[in-house]
């Protein structure tokens, strides 16, 4: 038998007893089905990276020419590198 879920007084309570608390403990995952939410969007944090003001200056004239907001670039440019970086793990693994 599986612990039942806590009611949780706010999102932050609830994250933090998920950091501290493995699901499995709670949840049959033998019986979890996929799903398809194509309508969510994904949650945005804030944060503050420290970068060179050269390498701002030439984030903002290639944002430019490709006609977008350089932060955009900046998030387009991670994913990439990210996927990148996944794809060559696996070919390693």
């Amino acid at each position: 038998m599986k612990k039942e879920i806590p009611k949780f007084e706010d999102k932050n309570e609830e994250e933090k007893f998920w950091q501290e608390n493995d699901s499995a403990d709670f949840l049959d995952w033998r019986k979890a089905r996929s799903g398809n939410f194509p309508n969510l969007k994904p949650t945005l944090r804030l944060i503050s990276i420290r970068l060179p003001q050269f390498l701002i200056d030439e984030l903002k004239v290639e944002a430019n020419r490709l006609d977008i907001p350089y932060q955009s670039l900046i998030k387009k440019y991670l994913d990439q590198s990210l996927r990148k970086e996944k794809s060559r793990a696996k070919v390693c693994d």
